[in-house]
């Protein structure tokens, strides 16, 4: 008898910088989505040196080495779902924008990486304007973290009340879902907003006690991109995005002085 033929593995792309800590960018993003059983692949936008304390180093790859990685991939792969994260320069941005849109659709998730934990600048100032013209409209949802939402949205947000505002305010303006993360607010609880026009959907968790954050952001647009390459909706994936970070935070284990996301969850 012949075996029975595996089922085929669901393909996610990501976009982004490389951390030669482990933790973040290209790194937290395949392990996000092998944790995830999804197939990943990637076209890596920079390289990084750094570790959770700080980035000594940062040499972007050329825009043209960029494209040809996009193109091998997806002439390679069924690519399910994509999401970008580092994309540091303006030139990057536009070459992404392009050659994501000579593909056929599927679902992108941006988030919009400007600085690091460490306070590192993960994108240049005149970048942001093509970010916002050329990236964003193309956006299924947009994941910004407290500091990234008010740039994107213009507004101060000290509580859940103007995250919602803000969220709203991104959506509207680019007319995507924005999935605006509540991390830095203040709070025993952790509320993330899911903003769709006027509807809107609040995720809230207890805040885990955690050493160290590092690349929960990657790894959260990681496991939504993940859920939607695997058939999820939004909501769906905005909580299993949800549940994979505060697992991962939860489960951390040290390794050295550093208490890395535990990415496998136990």
């Amino acid at each position: 008898m012949k075996p029975h033929a595996k089922p085929p593995i669901p393909v996610a792309l990501t976009i982004a910088g490389s951390d030669s800590g482990g933790g973040a960018g290209i790194q937290a993003d395949l392990k996000t989505f092998s944790a995830l059983e999804v197939f990943g692949t990637s076209a890596i936008t920079c390289l990084t040196a750094q570790n959770p304390d700080a980035v000594t180093g940062i040499e972007a790859a050329s825009p043209a080495m960029v494209a040809r990685q996009i193109r091998a991939v997806t002439e390679g792969f069924p690519v399910a779902a994509a999401k970008t994260g580092m994309l540091y320069s303006s030139a990057i941005i536009r070459t992404v924008a392009r050659e994501l849109s000579r593909r056929p659709r599927f679902p992108l998730v941006v988030d919009p990486v400007m600085v690091a934990t460490s306070g590192a600048c993960l994108l240049r100032k005149d970048a942001i304007h093509s970010l916002c013209t050329r990236l964003l409209p193309m956006a299924t949802v947009i994941t910004p973290n407290l500091q990234e939402a008010e740039i994107l949205s213009g507004l101060s947000i000290r509580t859940v009340e103007d995250l919602i505002r803000a969220g709203r305010e991104i959506s509207r303006r680019y007319a995507t879902a924005c999935l605006a993360k509540g991390g830095h607010l203040p709070g025993n609880k952790v509320v993330d907003i899911l903003c769709v026009g006027d509807e809107v959907t609040r995720y809230t968790l207890p805040r885990t006690q955690a050493k160290g954050t590092h690349g929960t952001g990657c790894a959260f647009s990681a496991a939504l991109t993940a859920a939607l390459a695997s058939g999820s909706d939004l909501h769906e994936g905005a909580a299993i995005a949800k549940a994979f970070v505060s697992q991962a935070l939860r489960t951390g284990r040290p390794a050295g002085r550093h208490v890395p996301l535990n990415f496998l969850g136990s």
